[in-house]
């Protein structure tokens, strides 16, 4: 799973997350999941 920075927006490996959470490159603490391009629709009824 990989993770993205919300200050330098550069993917971060899982390995690096589970031990402490911040960003190896600039020191911010905001990190989020990075989601798939997908969109996904649904048919209202």
């Amino acid at each position: 799973m990989a993770y993205k920075c919300f200050n330098c927006q550069r993917e971060i490996d899982a390995k690096n997350v589970e031990r402490r959470v911040i960003c190896p490159y600039c020191g911010s603490r905001i990190i989020s999941k990075s989601r798939p391009p997908v969109i996904k629709k649904v048919k209202a009824r």
